[in-house]
């Protein structure tokens, strides 16, 4: 790959970390969504030993490059997110991965095409962690910055794709145990029961 095309492709990446998302983060800011693929690759690389059978670095290729298309729309929270939202950031990343140099458009192609069918193990996994983390993140920031509709979502939104496997289901139940401990903490602040 030549530098300049390198550069093109950092410049296009870097939007996602000033791209915000519907998260904040423990300290009340806005979370970019850099920030959310780079702890999902993260959490994919930790979990290695837990899939032995998959090939973990190809989720974390997918980690990192699975919300490039919100470099060209930014980040539309899930719950308000419509079927042209969808179609948009498709045709854009698209349309991108097209102007990509031989090797990496092969690549992008072939990682997005198996991350859209999500029949691997590898997209399966991918897609769970993206899911999870938004519970973790959420339960991480503060519960004042919750909308109504967040209090029920928070423990539903990774519960399809975790359940295909022991640990992902394991690791929901504990985020779901953090989420409920959360929720009664601030119950009790404000003299609920």
């Amino acid at each position: 790959m030549k530098p300049a095309e390198l550069l093109d492709i950092l410049r296009v990446a870097e939007r996602l970390k000033c791209n915000t998302r519907h998260c904040v983060t423990s300290t009340g800011r806005p979370e970019s969504v850099a920030e959310h693929s780079w702890r999902i690759a993260l959490m994919a690389m930790l979990l290695k030993e837990e899939f032995a059978g998959a090939d973990m670095d190809k989720v974390i290729k997918m980690c990192l490059i699975h919300d490039l298309g919100e470099a060209f729309t930014g980040d539309v929270p899930a719950f308000n997110k419509t079927a042209a939202h969808e179609a948009e950031e498709e045709a854009r990343l698209s349309a991108w991965v097209e102007a990509l140099p031989g090797d990496v458009r092969g690549t992008f192609r072939a990682l997005y095409a198996e991350m859209n069918a999500m029949e691997t193990e590898e997209a399966k996994i991918y897609k769970a962690l993206d899911k999870i983390e938004a519970v973790i993140q959420h339960n991480e920031s503060d519960i004042n910055t919750w909308l109504p509709l967040e209090y029920d979502l928070q423990f539903t939104y990774a519960d399809s794709n975790t359940s295909f496997h022991p640990y992902l289901k394991a690791l929901d139940r504990e985020v779901d145990a953090w989420t409920k401990r959360k929720i009664e903490e601030k119950a009790l602040q404000n003299g609920e029961e």
